[in-house]
């Protein structure tokens, strides 16, 4: 039988067999489905992968094999992968169409966001689903490159909609063997081995002649139900001495396999081994490169027919292997001569300028010893590796370019250049141990520069806090000679792990210390640009107070308003120019800078950036007031933070249970979150949710609880962005109590903070603040102050928090009517922006004027989902179904499923009726989101 013919002879796998059926099913169908196949090596995930083609009448398929040797160069499996298709790339939009192209060497660009990789993987294969539906088999997806695997996982997720179907067999179950994480929260289905009776007759099938019941016995025993285990011991001309009790002495079943491949190795011609040799070191399967490569060390064409006649290979389309064992024991049974041999016939077979990563590999693995040369082509490889995005290719490059680089100095340069690879990779261990290399080593002044910054980065990596801020500040003291601008870009990284870190830093003052190192750094008298403002504005404001430090964040915010930065600084300073508008109440520049960062990460497919810019702009359109746009920005980062694989972020679910006054959901939120954020020292987010918890408390009449959380996070006053805001929580809180000195102490921070930003929300909160705290007459001309101030802000909660505790004040000295109008105006608003806690406090002050306020009441029979809602609302906006697609990480055709069931819910049939109505069919589709 054929390689192909063994496969389809399937024994014992109907529950396999149906869950692939199943699969091919939903796909013909239009609902796409993934499945991952684990087991052992030789469990017979190929055969089922075969069977499943071999029955995917009418689908197209693209069909792929993860190689060993290949997992050193980007995005290789995808390549092969998409080859097909590549005629459809000009469909996608033209971000996309860049990044996919850069990615696989068509383009040259900067190096593409993998995400936006992913997203035109995703829309090239939607793309080609429309004529027929498609099915995508990855075998042995182990060793898929990491560039390719990633991208795989991200298209495995996010396909909805479309006629795709995808396969992927991983091995796993033998010591030493490990399953890519990429792939394990994809569904999965254990691959085990077959009954024993299912087992003999497979055996009976692939034996020749009679077999002793003793050998046949031991036979099944020891290959434990494993399908290729009992085919390759069948053909083991020393089977029979199983039946007299002989062990293969290692419990491994792949090494036995292995041993059994060897033997029947070591019995064929030697230019067929040589061939089989040439044809495991290539990882391209390129049936004419081994052609080339075989001629340049005299192996004949006719070698290949004993490997063909024994069932070990098969040249088609591609060279394929009997098994991935096979070709590991090809590998394992010749020389390290024999392999060089093989490597440096291939490396002078590859042909064209486009295959130079493959001829610089091939003859990195041919050499003997160091070679100058050589390490420089592959540092030339990975130059191309990172150009598309290829981070674990360029890390593998470098590293066998240090093990070949003579001079000292340059191997430790390069060490460090390997090591910031592996950081950027996610391979911290191996960037642990490059770096090591690289200290050991003489290092250039530069080096030891950025050896410190790679240090302090791994450290940030690693823990996001505590070591990071002190790491940060010594590299960027040493970058000030040697190279201004890092240095300056390094103390902000420094400045923002130690607002990240917060308490939790390192000896718990990181940043008031990073903060004075560069209030003291040489610098020219007069700042030449609004980052240069931006940083010495938090200095000053750390070292030396409100008043000090806002006029120098006031004018860095108007400068970056009204001259905006080029992408590269505006992703490294948007957020914390962000976090500085809020600190000041400058919501203009809050507003604007938000929305400003949001879309540049958007548009360049920055997804490290994004979370964080969308989380910004969450509370941007909470304080507004806009829920159905605060709810859409929630939904979006839950595509996004669902598209890399990692849960939603705890800042926006904490805020949302808190601001709807879902007390049961914060909490949970905050135990199941709390030791792991304390143990990555991210204080930030512990400071965040003090402030939170205080709104929470104050909206539902809770004070001493309130103040009690708002003095806490009162204590770290410059965790920027929240204490300016802690103080109105904790003065409110205060003037309700038995606590006047408090408030006061408190009342005379925020004085400072608002008269020193003199701003309308910081003044009209201060004003409001002072009301709560004064007495007599002064208190109404206070409270009519805040809102007349407020008022000509965009701060809606502000200005309603106003109205709340002025219609309180209004009720308490007997004004019933003019309370009621305070109280009306409220009570709407927290309604309309669903705060369940101030609705309710509002309520209650109403009935206490001797008004019956009803709670609201809408009509949820049309709800729609989060991601419904989004997608509405984008169309109602005249977004199309690619650009809605491209911001939501699915397909155009998801997009239009979504659509589709919209239209159901909101009752109407076209864009434009949705368009005309979409301020209340939206409002009403959002009531139960």
């Amino acid at each position: 039988m054929t390689i192909e013919e063994e496969h389809r002879a399937l024994r014992g796998r109907g529950e396999e067999r149906a869950r692939l059926d199943a699969l091919l099913a939903r796909a013909a169908s239009g609902s796409s489905a993934t499945l991952v196949l684990r087991g052992e090596a030789g469990a017979g995930k190929s055969a089922l992968l075969d069977d499943a083609v071999h029955r995917a009448d009418g689908f197209t398929i693209a069909r792929v094999n993860g190689v060993e040797s290949e997992v050193e160069l980007a995005y290789a499996v995808l390549q092969q992968l998409c080859a097909p298709f590549v005629e459809r790339v000009d469909s996608l939009p033209e971000p996309q169409r860049q990044a996919l192209g850069t990615a696989f060497g068509f383009r040259s660009g900067a190096p593409p966001d993998r995400f936006l990789v992913g997203l035109a993987v995703l829309g090239l294969l939607a793309d080609a689903a429309e004529a027929a539906p498609l099915l995508c088999v990855v075998d042995d997806a182990q060793w898929v490159d990491t560039a390719s695997a990633q991208t795989l996982a991200f298209v495995a997720r996010r396909i909805a909609a479309e006629r795709i179907g995808m396969l992927f067999a991983v091995r796993q179950g033998d010591a030493g063997d490990t399953e890519s994480d990429l792939f394990d929260d994809l569904p999965g289905l254990r691959v085990p081995g077959l009954a024993d009776a299912d087992a003999e007759a497979l055996l009976e099938e692939a034996t020749v002649g009679p077999l002793d019941d003793r050998v046949r016995s031991r036979i099944v025993a020891e290959a434990r139900g494993n399908p290729l285990a009992l085919l390759e011991l069948a053909r083991d001309p020393g089977a029979a001495e199983l039946s007299f009790g002989s062990s293969p002495g290692d419990g491994r079943l792949a090494a036995r396999i292995e041993r059994g491949y060897a033997q029947r190795l070591e019995r064929l011609p030697a230019d067929t081994r040589r061939l089989l040799l040439i044809a495991a070191a290539d990882p391209s399967g390129d049936v004419a490169l081994l052609w080339r490569a075989a001629q340049r060390i005299g192996v004949p064409a006719a070698a290949v027919a004993p490997a063909q006649e024994a069932g070990l290979l098969e040249l088609g389309a591609q060279v394929r292997f009997r098994h991935p064992l096979l070709r590991s024991a090809v590998v394992r049974a010749a020389t390290d001569g024999e392999r060089r041999a093989a490597h440096s016939a291939l490396a002078e077979a590859v042909v064209g300028e486009g295959e130079a990563d493959y001829r610089a590999w091939h003859r990195a693995q041919a050499a003997l010893g160091v070679d100058g040369e050589i390490a420089a082509e592959l540092e030339a490889a990975a130059d191309r590796a990172r150009a598309r995005g290829g981070w674990a290719a360029a890390a593998s490059f470098l590293t066998r370019s240090t093990e070949l680089t003579p001079d000292p100095a340059a191997r430790a340069g390069r060490a460090l250049d390997a090591a910031d690879a592996w950081m950027q990779a996610g391979g911290l261990e191996r960037a642990r141990s490059l770096f090591a290399l690289a200290k050991a080593g003489p290092l250039r002044d530069v080096d030891a520069a950025r050896a410190q910054l790679i240090a302090a980065r791994l450290a940030f990596a690693s823990t996001r806090g505590r070591e990071a801020p002190a790491l940060l500040l010594e590299a960027a003291s040493r970058f000030e000679t040697l190279d201004p601008a890092t240095a300056r870009d390094t103390y902000l990284d420094a400045f923002t792990a130690a607002l990240f870190a917060g308490r939790l830093a390192d000896g718990g003052g990181a940043l008031r210390e990073v903060a004075t190192a560069i209030a003291q750094r040489s610098r020219p008298a007069v700042p030449s640009s609004a980052c240069a403002l931006l940083l010495d504005g938090f200095a000053q404001l750390v070292t030396s107070g409100y008043a000090a430090g806002v006029p120098l964040l006031r004018r860095a915010l108007d400068a970056l308003r009204a001259d905006p930065l080029g992408d590269d600084d505006a992703l490294r300073w948007l957020w914390p120019a962000s976090r500085a508008a809020r600190a000041v109440g400058d919501d203009r520049s809050w507003l604007e800078l938000t929305a400003r960062s949001v879309e540049l990460a958007r548009r360049t497919g920055t997804l490290t950036m994004l979370p964080i810019a969308l989380t910004e702009r969450f509370t941007v359109d909470l304080f507004v007031g806009d829920l159905p746009a605060a709810l859409a920005v929630a939904a979006e980062a839950d595509a996004v933070t669902e598209a890399t694989g990692r849960g939603l972020s705890p800042h926006i679910a904490f805020l949302r249970a808190a601001w709807g006054g879902d007390e049961s959901r914060a909490r949970s939120l905050l135990d199941a979150n709390r030791a792991e954020v304390s143990a990555r020292g991210e204080g930030l987010w512990l400071a965040g949710t003090e402030l939170t918890s205080s709104v929470f408390l104050n909206a539902f009449g809770r004070y001493d609880e309130a103040l009690a959380v708002a003095e806490r996070a009162a204590t770290h006053p410059f965790e920027l962005g929240l204490s300016t805001w802690v103080y109105p929580e904790l003065i409110e809180a205060a003037s309700r109590g038995e606590h006047p000195e408090t408030g006061a102490d408190a009342l005379e921070r925020l004085t400072e903070i608002a008269r020193a930003s003199e701003t309308e929300w910081a003044l009209g909160v201060l004003a409001r603040c002072r009301a709560l705290l004064s007495e007599g007459d002064d208190q109404e001309v206070l409270y009519r102050e805040s809102l007349e101030r407020l008022a000509r802000t965009r701060i809606r909660v502000a200005s309603a928090r106003t109205q709340l505790v002025y219609g309180e004040w209004l009720r308490r000295q007997g004004r019933r009517v003019d309370a009621r109008e305070q109280l009306r105006a409220a009570l709407a608003f927290f309604q309309e922006v669903d705060m369940a806690g101030f609705a309710e406090r509002a309520r209650r002050e109403l009935a206490a004027t001797g008004e019956t306020a009803r709670a609201r009441t809408v009509d949820t029979t049309n709800d729609l989902t989060e991601q419904e809602a989004l997608i509405a609302r984008l169309a109602a906006e005249g977004r199309s179904n690619p650009e809605i697609g491209a911001q939501l990480f699915i397909s155009p055709r998801t997009v239009e499923w979504h659509l589709g069931k919209v239209f159901t819910k909101l009752g109407v049939t076209t864009r434009r009726e949705l368009r005309s109505g979409a301020a209340t069919s939206l409002q009403r589709g959002l009531a139960g989101v």
